[in-house]
């Protein structure tokens, strides 16, 4: 999500891709997007320029000819280095997609169990494949052949980069994990603060600094990032703009569209127009 200081200039282009379960993205931008979750994996490279950001392995960052990853659910953000925004291209992966072809690289790893260890690498071997990757995924026509050689490329740039999930330091408190459960499955209508704070036993400010620290996010700026998720779900479905919004518990259109550019770069019109 972009932060009212950033500079807003900047082009972000949703392209068609021959693999189901892949989103490909090209943006070119000096917006700085604050700290957001996606459901899905996502292997990117710098093209230009730099950019900051936080991770779950903490403040990183990338420049040109950089790998950049993120792992699903984890709260991340992207500021630009310097004044002339930077470059990238990003693939998103379903967990199911990433689940189906790990049964090939490590059968003794289920997709659940792995992830990618590091947000910003810089490794010529490992673009090389991310390169082939995005050249098969976006060549036009595409062919059987392409198809082909891009599922060959996928299969190679996912044994280079996911790892086994490395053992979480703490245990989500059930209180907490009680409550970020409550708010993804009532995403329309959710509990009052004072309801989840109760109901995992804490004072509100307890509850709401608790909830912070094991998330990485407020429960509201949560609630607001599994509303998005939803809404790009339902739109992917083919479901219109004002019915995806209310079903994902946005007041109206307009309010899922401000929260939609600022979390994916561009409208969700034209998001959903680039699935047609």
């Amino acid at each position: 999500m972009a932060t009212d200081s950033a500079p807003r200039g900047g082009a972000f282009t949703r392209l068609p891709c021959p693999i189901p379960g892949v989103d490909i993205v090209r943006a070119d931008t000096s917006r700085a997007f604050s700290r957001h979750i996606h459901d899905e994996f996502g292997i990117g490279l710098i093209d230009r320029g730099a950019q900051k950001s936080a991770s779950g392995r903490g403040i990183v960052e990338a420049g040109p000819g950089d790998l950049i990853t993120v792992n699903p659910g984890e709260v991340h953000d992207g500021l630009p280095i310097g004044d002339h925004g930077r470059a990238w291209r990003m693939l998103y992966l379903s967990p199911e997609l990433v689940m189906d072809l790990l049964a090939d690289i490590a059968e003794d790893h289920p997709a659940r169990d792995v992830e990618f260890h590091h947000p910003a690498l810089h490794d010529a071997r490992i673009a090389t494949r991310f390169e082939a990757l995005f050249l098969a995924t976006t060549s036009e026509p595409a062919a059987a052949t392409d198809t082909l050689r891009a599922d060959s490329a996928l299969v190679l740039l996912l044994q280079s980069l996911l790892h086994p999930r490395a053992p979480a330091s703490t245990a989500l408190p059930s209180g907490i994990a009680a409550a970020r459960t409550r708010l993804d499955d009532e995403l329309a209508s959710p509990a009052s603060l004072a309801d989840l704070a109760r109901e995992a036993g804490l004072s509100r400010f307890q509850f709401l600094r608790a909830f912070t620290r094991a998330t990485g996010l407020p429960p509201h700026a949560y609630l607001v990032q599994r509303r998005l998720q939803r809404a790009r779900r339902l739109i992917g479905l083919g479901t219109p703009l004002a019915e995806a919004a209310a079903a994902s518990g946005f007041c109206d259109q307009s309010h899922l569209t401000r929260h939609f550019v600022r979390c994916f770069g561009i409208p969700p019109g034209v998001y959903a127009a680039a699935l047609r």
